[in-house]
């Protein structure tokens, strides 16, 4: 999917938009960008999504903004994988916030040949979200466009899937519901740089890796199952999240031992996807004590890995 900012050209057979912050491009935001498809397919016009960057609460309220499930290039490589043609990300800054609905949807009806806006159950638009489904509907009519509202996708619960819902889930290491609501396991993207080597020396080589982004959010610190993918193709492993307090070292890190596999992995990129929480990092009494744990959380996790 060609991933496009400002410098989109105008597209003059019109175009199907959807627009939204898409963090996590969980459930919900698959259906929507599939009745973009659907849409653009059954009118012969190309689709459009618009998003933002930074997140508007971040500019709206830093205090409060979150932490965010895809940042940055996570977000758009699962964009990638839809079908909608064009991606716009918009610089949102305090000047856009002030727009008021009519100006914005006025700009994508120039700009881009709106002809359709595709959204969610619960998404607003404009100055003070002050543009709802019945507002966009009015200024549709006015301006040559249809409206078209997705309904909630439901989650195992019954209830709406949301990316503020699946962030409480990663925040308490709740994986289940939080794949849930994905639609796939959450993951951590980066790329591998030189350790201490103290993995080597207690028998668990480890990939260190440098997460790509500070606004990732992480689950909970601890051991996990996991699964790492990269040019080499896929591993199964387990991952220490946080510190060693072993060896008295409290810094929070990612380090993954993988499953049978050897070599030089440095400046190589990583995704790695959680598969089960094992267990709380511990303070072990001797290193021998930690090294039989780390025996166990070996067979769990390839246990884990066999069940997913």
């Amino acid at each position: 999917m060609p991933d496009t900012t400002l410098g989109l050209p105008v597209l003059a057979n019109g175009t199907v938009v959807t627009i939204g912050t898409f963090d996590g491009v969980h459930r919900g935001h698959h259906d929507i960008l599939r009745h973009v498809v659907a849409c653009s397919e059954s009118r012969g016009i190309e689709s459009l999504l618009v998003t933002f960057h930074p997140h508007p609460v971040a500019v709206l309220s830093p205090e409060a903004a979150p932490l965010l499930l895809t940042p940055g290039e996570e977000q758009r490589e699962a964009l990638a994988e839809s079908e909608v043609a064009h991606t716009v990300v918009l610089p949102f800054t305090n000047t856009l916030a002030r727009y008021a609905a009519a100006d914005f949807v006025a700009i994508l009806s120039e700009r881009y040949a709106m002809r359709h806006l595709v959204m969610g159950y619960n998404h607003r638009l404009g100055r003070g979200r002050e543009g709802d489904a019945s507002v966009l509907a009015d200024l549709g009519r006015r301006l040559g466009f249809d409206v078209d509202v997705v309904p909630p996708t439901l989650g195992a619960d019954g209830e709406p899937v949301s990316s503020s819902r699946i962030r409480h889930a990663v925040s308490i290491g709740d994986l289940s519901e939080a794949a849930n609501g994905l639609g796939r396991f959450y993951s951590l993207c980066g790329v591998v740089e030189p350790g201490d080597q103290r993995g080597r020396d207690l028998g668990y080589p480890t990939l260190n890796i440098a997460l790509r982004d500070p606004r990732k959010l992480l689950p909970p610190d601890g051991v996990y199952a996991v699964r790492a993918s990269s040019s080499r193709g896929v591993f199964g492993g387990m991952m220490n999240l946080g510190g060693r307090p072993t060896f008295g070292d409290l810094r929070r890190t990612v380090e993954v031992h993988l499953f049978d596999v050897t070599g030089d992995w440095y400046g190589a990129a990583v995704s790695v996807e959680l598969i089960r929480r094992l267990r709380d990092t511990t303070r072990f009494a001797s290193v021998e004590a930690l090294v039989a744990q780390l025996a166990r959380d070996a067979d769990n996790a390839r246990v884990a890995l066999t069940q997913a």
